[in-house]
């Protein structure tokens, strides 16, 4: 695949640069710039505005792989890029807004509907701080939610689409984990967003919103929340490979500082490695499947049914869970020196915790929706 090969070649800057995402606190401009001459950020754009409406598997193979670089930059330049399927399913107004002029914008996201909001002649006033807006320094626009009224006319979350002008960046991420995301607080103030600007979560999930069927791909019969949460276990994937070739390199290098004896003859670090990588080949295969299965109900150009989804989103978080004990059986027998700050080993470790704790990938959450849907029960809300 061109977009994977492309991904490759850009790989070693990007690992080289991972030390300086993380101290900036933000991806760097250069990642960003690769990535978008890499062609990445037009991976889930329409084909209408320049995109390439990638497979969801090879998109997904790309942000695993870029996990393995700098998994900060993968989250973040992830989010960005998976954005596009979500404006494709917006109102066509909406779209020619935004990549009217500048097929090469950015857009970044706080979901969680949290924002204060008033009904008003042609659309919503919205206020609020918005937080956990990844790659957001890099972005023109921002999906923002908010507790609105569903197609049906129900309470339920909503999204509204702002442009930079119209917020502030709070400059507030200082986390232990995936510090190079930059996933600041967006700061909004009484702004007016236009109907067209705006879509319930209702509306983008069953084929309702206003501009599904506006694009004829077959990403585009999918619907946003599966999309949304694709990266987030591939993420996770990424790390945990990068961690089993460290351990690997490491094992095979390390010598025992008290006894003298070469680890890689050690029977406990053998069968530790053999656990996690087959852990992690067998996680890989489910997220795979799962992609694969994504792309063959978008072929058949028709929407997923809720089983699909419920399915999904559980397996998701399944799998993050199970490459966190991968990674986490692994470190244990690292050493002391995979804890040095100088050890990406120990950033690996990190970052690979925090990617289960995102709403949609808490396997407490994901686990109890599904065992539900299961017993036959109906949606608990307060599982969102």
């Amino acid at each position: 695949m061109k977009l994977l090969d492309n991904i490759n070649e850009i790989l070693p800057v990007i690992r080289d640069n991972s030390s300086l995402c993380e101290k900036a606190g933000m991806v760097p401009q250069q990642n960003v710039e690769l990535l978008r001459h890499a062609g990445f950020f037009r991976a889930l754009q329409a084909k209408a505005y320049g995109g390439l409406e990638v497979p969801f598997p090879d998109y997904a193979a790309c942000i695993a792989r870029l996990a393995e670089g700098c998994a900060s930059t993968a989250w973040a330049c992830g989010l960005l890029a998976n954005h596009s399927h979500a404006i494709s399913l917006f109102s066509p107004q909406l779209q020619e807004e935004i990549w009217g002029k500048n097929q090469a914008a950015l857009i970044s996201s706080s979901v969680a509907p949290l924002g204060q909001w008033e009904e008003v002649e042609g659309g919503i006033r919205l206020s609020g701080t918005f937080g956990w807006s990844s790659g957001c320094d890099h972005a023109d626009w921002a999906v923002l939610g908010y507790m609105g009224r569903n197609n049906m006319g129900q309470a339920g979350p909503c999204f509204a689409v702002v442009p930079r002008c119209d917020y502030e960046i709070l400059d507030d991420w200082d986390t232990m984990a995936l510090r190079g995301t930059g996933s600041k607080s967006l700061l909004l103030k009484d702004v007016f967003v236009p109907d067209y600007r705006t879509e319930s979560l209702f509306g983008l999930n069953f084929g309702l919103s206003r501009g599904y069927k506006s694009h004829s791909g077959d990403i585009f019969f999918t619907p946003f929340s599966p999309v949304f949460s694709i990266g987030f276990a591939a993420v996770a994937l990424g790390i945990a490979r990068r961690f089993v070739q460290l351990f690997t390199e490491k094992t095979r290098a390390r010598t025992r500082a008290y006894s003298g004896a070469k680890e890689i003859n050690n029977a406990p670090a053998q069968m530790a490695l053999a656990e996690s990588a087959n852990q992690i080949k067998s996680i890989q295969l489910l997220l795979e499947n799962d992609w694969q299965e994504m792309m063959d109900r978008a072929s058949a150009q028709h929407l997923p049914s809720p089983d699909d989804v419920l399915n999904w989103r559980c397996q998701q978080a399944y799998a993050i869970k199970a490459l966190i004990e991968a990674v986490s059986r692994l470190s244990l027998v690292s050493g002391g020196n995979a804890w040095f700050a100088s050890n990406e080993m120990q950033r690996l470790f990190r970052d690979i915790r925090i990617t289960g704790s995102h709403a949609q990938t808490d396997y407490s959450i994901a686990s109890q929706t599904y065992g539900r849907h299961l017993l036959g029960l109906g949606m608990d809300t307060k599982f969102y």
